[in-house]
C-alpha cells in the first residue's frame, strides 16, 4: 500500500471531479458522507516522530483532527481525542486506530464554545496522559450564509466561541501544565486571505487564528514553548457537507486551486507532524499555508 513517502502526482493523486450534492446535520459525522475522506487511515506510516508524546487534539472525530490524531498515534504520541457529545460513533473509530497504533486513546468529549468544558478539556488531558507536551486546535465552525441579512448575532458569537475563545481557553489553562519542547499547532484557513463571501464570520476568525496565534508564539517562546499554525485550503470534511458550503458549489469545491482539485485530510497530517516535532525547532510563529497553490500574503 503506498504511504505518504510514495512518489506521487498531487494532480490526480486524488479525486478530481468534485463531491456529490449532499447535505448533512451540523456538525456532520464522517460516517455520513457519500464519499468518505482519506485520514490516513490506509496510508499513513510513522517513523517514531513524536515518540513518549503526550497530545491534545481537538476536531478529531473527522476531517484534519482524525487525521492528525491517527499520525500522532502512528508517531508514537498518546492521544487525547475532543470532539462533540454528537460526534462519539466517529471518535470512537479513531480511538481504535490509535489503539491498534499501540498507543493511549482517551475519549474527551466538550464543546469548546462553553469554557468551562474548553477548561476542563485540559485538565482531562494532564490527568489522564500524566502531563501534556503537544496541543493541536483543529475543530471549527463553519456555517455559510449567502446574505449578510441572515447572518444572525448567534451564529456570529458561536462561531468566535468555538474558533477564537477556545484558542485562548484552552492554550491559557494548559501553559502551566506544559514543560519547556511543548508545542501548540493552531488551524487558520486560506479564508483567512481569500474570505467567501458567504463566510464572513468564519473568515474573520481565522484570520483572528492567526493573529492570536503569533502572539502567543512571541510570548511563549522564551518558555521553550512553540506555537505555529497550520492554514489549509479547501479540504474535504463533513464540515463542507454539514453546512460549510451549499450542497450546489460541492461538485466544483477545490477546482479553483492551481491542482485542479480539492485536498484531502491525510494530506495534512504531515504538516501538523513537523510542527509538533523536534524537526521545527527553530519554527516559531509561522503559518503554513497547506492548499493546493492558492498565494497568500
Amino acid at each position: 500500500m503506498p504511504d505518504q513517502y510514495t512518489f506521487t502526482n498531487p494532480v490526480d493523486q486524488y479525486r478530481t471531479d468534485g463531491y456529490p450534492e449532499q447535505g448533512i446535520a451540523e456538525p456532520g459525522l464522517e460516517s455520513e458522507l457519500e464519499v468518505r475522506a482519506d485520514h490516513g487511515e490506509d496510508t499513513y506510516r510513522g517513523t517514531g516522530r513524536l515518540e513518549g508524546r503526550k497530545a491534545l487534539v481537538t476536531g478529531a472525530d473527522s476531517g484534519i483532527g482524525r487525521a492528525a490524531a491517527i499520525a500522532y498515534a502512528r508517531e508514537g504520541a498518546d492521544v487525547v481525542l475532543n470532539y462533540l457529545p454528537e460526534e462519539q460513533s466517529d471518535a470512537e473509530a479513531v480511538a481504535q486506530l490509535v489503539r491498534d497504533a499501540g498507543r493511549k486513546a482517551v475519549l474527551a468529549p466538550a464543546d469548546l464554545s462553553v469554557e468551562s468544558e474548553a477548561r476542563q478539556l485540559v485538565r482531562t488531558a494532564v490527568e489522564e496522559l500524566g502531563g501534556l507536551d503537544a496541543i493541536v486546535l483543529v475543530a471549527g465552525k463553519q456555517v455559510w450564509v449567502d446574505d449578510l441579512a441572515d447572518l444572525t448575532s448567534e451564529q456570529f458569537d458561536a462561531t468566535f466561541k468555538t474558533n477564537v475563545y477556545s484558542v485562548f481557553w484552552v492554550v491559557q489553562e494548559a501553559v502551566p501544565h506544559l514543560p519547556a519542547g511543548s508545542t501548540i499547532v493552531t488551524t487558520s484557513s486560506i479564508q483567512a486571505y481569500s474570505p467567501a463571501p458567504g463566510l464572513v464570520d468564519y473568515a474573520t476568525t481565522k484570520a483572528a487564528i492567526n493573529t492570536i496565534s503569533k502572539a502567543l508564539a512571541q510570548q511563549l517562546a522564551p518558555k521553550g514553548i512553540r506555537v505555529n499554525v497550520v492554514a489549509p485550503g479547501p479540504f474535504w470534511t463533513p464540515l463542507q457537507a454539514s453546512g460549510g458550503q451549499p450542497p450546489e458549489n460541492l461538485p466544483e469545491f477545490g477546482k479553483e486551486t492551481p491542482l485542479g482539485r480539492a485536498g484531502q485530510p491525510a494530506e495534512l497530517a504531515g504538516a501538523y507532524v513537523y510542527l509538533a516535532s523536534a524537526e521545527s525547532g527553530y519554527t516559531v510563529g509561522e503559518t503554513l499555508n497547506v492548499n493546493g497553490g492558492m498565494p497568500t500574503p
